[in-house]
């Protein structure tokens, strides 16, 4: 497991950083091709995404602030989160 790795937590199936972020200055952190590649996409460079606000419940799962919930798919929909980054980064090639 690499430096990284151990730095990260999983919210929903989607690894972020310690400060809610997939990619991250602060802690040389980049998850964007482990969510890509869970998520059933090729890797690409693209924006990384950032998670909504969230607390832990007993578990020591991470739960949406706004509707209280682990599997929330409005807060935690990564897929089409990273569908539409991809969808902007290879518009931005394309100019």
């Amino acid at each position: 497991m690499s430096d990284a790795s151990a730095a990260s937590i999983e919210i929903n199936d989607a690894l972020f950083c310690q400060h809610f972020k997939e990619v991250c200055a602060n802690c040389s952190f980049d998850g964007r091709e482990e969510n890509d590649t869970f998520f059933g996409f090729d890797p690409i460079d693209r924006e990384g995404l950032e998670a909504p606000p969230c607390s832990v419940n007993k578990e020591g799962q991470y739960l949406c602030k706004k509707h209280g919930s682990t599997a929330c798919n409005q807060c935690f929909g990564w897929k089409k989160q990273i569908t539409r980054a991809r969808t902007a980064a290879k518009k931005a090639g394309k100019k």
